[in-house]
């Protein structure tokens, strides 16, 4: 089974690839991650990608592309995998068809005002513990390590405004790409828990596939 994982920045995209990794053996792949790893390694495409992000420049959808093509021809993948944070975009969506097969869309969806709430009123510690503060209940350090909490200089109103329109505007069109496939799988989140979310991600899936 080959999933695409779409949410906008805040829905929960990486708890629930944990969760579906898990479950059902899927790899999961992030364009981060495989951006990284190619610019680490000097890849050829690695330094085309490190080329455009030293001057500051997107790196152009052909690259991205490229990089997720080769990263999907790889042995470990072929039993099944989930993208997470491609495809972006129309373009991407379909070059992605042209080199992959794609079963389903798990689509994240969560109203934007919770979003926001979610994502500025997350504090983080250094060994990479996320917590909320509606949670910490006036703490500021970390439960796993002790060391202090902080809040990332992007998780402000202002920028994740942009990033939410940015998704609206270029990705959230892929959920009428992948519901004219019949591929798209919309789970409405609302206050559900990750652990609820995960239970109606499975259900729907589960029913899909049979």
């Amino acid at each position: 089974m080959n999933i695409v994982l779409l949410g906008a920045p805040g829905a929960g995209k990486g708890t629930q690839a944990a969760f579906l990794e898990g479950k059902y053996g899927l790899v999961h792949i992030s364009t981060g991650d495989i951006f990284r790893a190619n610019i680490k390694g000097g890849t050829p495409i690695g330094k085309v990608a490190k080329s455009y992000i030293d001057a500051g420049k997107l790196v152009p959808d052909e690259v991205t592309c490229e990089i997720v093509k080769n990263r999907l021809e790889e042995d470990d993948v072929k039993a099944g995998f989930m993208l997470d944070g491609f495809p972006r975009n129309l373009f991407q969506a379909q070059q992605l068809d042209e080199f992959a097969r794609v079963d389903a869309c798990v689509n994240i969806s969560v109203d934007t005002a919770l979003l926001m709430d979610r994502i500025c009123g997350r504090r983080v510690c250094s060994c990479g513990a996320s917590y909320h503060i509606s949670t910490l209940g006036g703490k500021t350090t970390c439960d796993k390590c002790g060391r202090p909490l902080y809040q990332r200089a992007d998780d402000n109103p202002e920028t994740v405004g942009a990033r939410l329109e940015t998704y609206n505007t270029q990705t959230a069109p892929l959920i009428d790409y992948y519901a004219a496939q019949g591929k798209l799988l919309t789970v409405e989140c609302g206050n559900a828990s990750p652990e609820e979310v995960f239970a109606m991600i499975c259900e729907k899936l589960d029913n899909f596939n049979k």
